[in-house]
């Protein structure tokens, strides 16, 4: 049962701004998942506006677009004149994008986000603070056959109910006209069916708490009708070989569908495996979301894998376009028709985006569309909105023109990529490059600190051994696990061992340089090789070395491995192009932004060439220092489009080096 978290003394310090109220339990909202997912729900306080001539006028603080409850601040509600928005509730007809256009307009702040699409609704509400939730129990409850009566028996006493009706100027209009003779002080709130609640009160703390109170009816009804499901502990062990070159291959078959990459979240928990292998998961998993909100996130229905993953998908696209066109009109352009989310049988769910983040959020709904799909046909069975109306929420006016305004996304979007020695030097400039040119990435290292180097949620650290297959070939799977493939491989992993001459060179110097520097780049490939087979445009990125070209005295040790490297790295551009994956070398020189080049290190050789510091590191034909970040910005070209024709190929990032040249 939800728990109120309202806490005196911390309310306490906000009773002098009803706004920073608003924050702090609109914030108590957002903490609970089973209310508000990802953006979704609203709540408004209304409160007096100060402008500019020192004169206070009545305005409605609603949340605006783009804000999360759970973290929401004040710059997220958006101050609307109050009687304008009730004013617009007398209007008879209003298109959603001319409310949202007088909305913006009736706005006090220009800077402010954009009103939720319900501020009517809120405005005409006639208590101060208003909270909407999308509670799933509460609709869980009215998801059912017998859902309008069900919810009667719940809330008929304390609250105003509305069949469902779409979003925005037509559902405020609605309570509008069913409101006007209403007694307000009799209800303690709204419930809209397949849609969610509204609780409202004069004081923060009663609006909240009257919204878990409402919650919890729901939840103990569930709790006396058995339909609470108890889900058996799932076998968590781990994933074999085989099922992650599946997950792979249905990750590439989406974004083949799709036309573009996709992170691929893989859902292993009790819940999904127990959904994924429900005798009835083909019907009930096809009949429509939690919410029609979720629609715009996860499309109405999940694709099902039980068999060959492009069919599958190419099954689940053919079946969408029939969907549109059943449902469309005039002037509707089609979404991409390829899943959000999957049910994979036997092994749990997977979420489907094109950056992790998205990925993630359709994980949360997926899994509480889960436990509310289990939870309804325990009760009765799942029945959600029909067709046609999840359809007007999925391509609603709204929705349409964010298409319009749809910007180029980043070159290495929804791609995976891994790279080895990425605690510091090279290694750390790829991974924050290719994230930054939007690939989720996995870094490995030797450095156990690896695990906290990078902040980004799309970037994992992974403290590997290069040297040790078993430990390559655990960190590669756990990549797949968590992104559902892989694309990009940068080989970055070295060792720079002391000078030596052939002739003085002691073994153990020679054998580490050869375990580092070589082999250990033919053990990451050989447990790479299988993905990046199932890969997205697959590219393998070398990074050798000056000293393959053009040797020194003294380095045997390195320049041999370095060789051996970009050897094997041609080999391997002539047996893995079949498969499209493009093996390219990088031979980098004298960069210096790296952990072997100390300030001690750097003023010694300066003055052993009789240079200073800065001439030693410009010290090429082109008179420029070459950085880290210079070789992490072709490795990412490598990897992108622009190396798309291009494989077997070496080249030199040096500034231009005369033995080279």
């Amino acid at each position: 049962m939800m728990q109120s978290l309202w806490n005196e003394q911390e309310a306490a310090s906000f009773s002098h701004d009803p706004l920073l109220m608003r924050v702090y339990s609109s914030r108590l909202l957002g903490k609970e998942p089973a209310l508000v997912l990802h953006g979704g729900g609203n709540t408004s306080v209304k409160a007096a506006y100060t402008n500019l001539f020192g004169e206070d006028e009545e305005v409605l603080y609603v949340k605006g677009s783009g804000w999360d409850l759970a973290t929401i601040e004040a710059p997220g509600f958006a101050p609307v004149k109050l009687d304008i928005l009730q004013r617009m509730a007398e209007l008879e007809t209003l298109s959603d994008t001319a409310m949202v256009q007088a909305q913006r307009a009736a706005m006090l702040d220009p800077y402010a986000p954009n009103p939720s699409v319900e501020a009517i609704l809120h405005a005409i509400i006639p208590f101060k603070f208003v909270d909407h939730t999308h509670a799933d129990a509460a609709v869980t409850v009215s998801n059912t056959p017998d859902g309008a009566q069900r919810i009667q028996d719940l809330y008929g006493d304390d609250c105003l109910i509305i069949p469902y009706v779409m979003p925005g100027f037509v559902l405020a209009k609605k309570v509008y006209e069913l409101s006007k003779t209403a007694d307000w002080s009799k209800y303690k709130g709204l419930f809209l069916m397949n849609h969610g609640v509204f609780s409202f009160a004069d004081e923060a703390k009663e609006s909240y708490e009257g919204m878990i109170e409402l919650v919890n009816r729901a939840e103990n009804y569930l709790i006396q009708q058995k339909a609470m499901v108890s889900v058996p502990a799932a076998r968590q062990q781990a994933p074999t070989q085989e099922t992650l070159l599946q997950l792979a291959e249905i990750r590439k078959a989406v974004s083949q569908v799709r036309g573009a990459a996709v992170i691929a979240r893989w859902n292993r928990s009790d819940t999904a495996q127990h959904f994924a292998a429900h005798e009835n998961v083909g019907a009930f998993s096809q009949r429509g979301p939690l919410t029609p909100d979720h629609v715009i996130r996860t499309k109405r229905t999940p694709v099902l894998i039980d068999h060959d993953p492009l069919a599958a998908m190419l099954d689940y696209t053919e079946a969408y376009q029939a969907y549109f066109e059943r449902n469309k009109t005039e002037g509707l352009t089609c979404l991409n028709p390829a899943p959000c989310w999957a049910v994979w049988t036997g092994q749990g769910s997977l979420s489907f985006g094109r950056q992790f983040k998205e990925a993630s959020i359709i994980h949360d709904i997926s899994a509480h569309t889960m436990s509310a799909l289990l939870a309804a046909e325990q009760l009765e069975s799942w029945q959600a909105l029909p067709e046609k109306d999840v359809f007007e929420v999925e391509y609603w006016e709204l929705e349409q023109a964010k298409l319009r305004k749809g910007g180029s996304a980043p070159a290495l979007q929804g791609k995976i990529a891994l790279v080895t020695g990425a605690a510091s030097g090279i290694g750390k400039a790829c991974v924050e490059t290719l994230n930054a040119q939007g690939a989720a990435v996995v870094a490995l290292d030797l450095n156990a600190d690896i695990a906290s180097v990078f902040k980004p949620k799309d970037i994992i650290g992974i403290a590997c051994d290069v040297t040790d297959s078993s430990q390559l070939q655990a960190a590669v799977a756990q990549a797949v696990e968590t992104f559902g493939g892989l694309d990009i491989v940068v080989s970055n992993a070295g060792t720079f061992p002391a000078s030596a001459t052939i002739a003085d060179m002691p073994e153990e110097r020679w054998d580490k340089s050869m375990a580092v520097n070589l082999t250990a780049h033919q053990r990451l490939l050989t447990a790479c090789a299988p993905f990046l087979q199932r890969g997205i445009d697959p590219a393998l990125i070398m990074i050798a070395s000056k000293n393959v070209p053009a040797p020194g005295p003294g380095a045997a040790a390195y320049s041999v491995a370095k060789a051996g490297q970009t050897q094997l790295a041609r080999v391997a551009a002539l047996e893995m192009g079949k498969f499209g994956v493009r093996v390219n070398t990088l031979h980098p020189n004298a960069v210096f932004d790296t952990a072997i080049w100390t300030d001690e290190v750097l003023e010694k050789r300066a003055k052993h060439y009789g240079l200073s510091v800065e001439e030693y590191k410009t010290n090429n034909l082109l008179h420029q220092e070459v950085t880290s970040y210079d070789v992490a910005a072709l490795a990412a070209a490598m990897a992108g489009a622009l190396f798309g024709k291009t494989t077997g190929a070496q080249v030199p990032i040096d500034g231009g080096n005369e033995r080279v040249v």
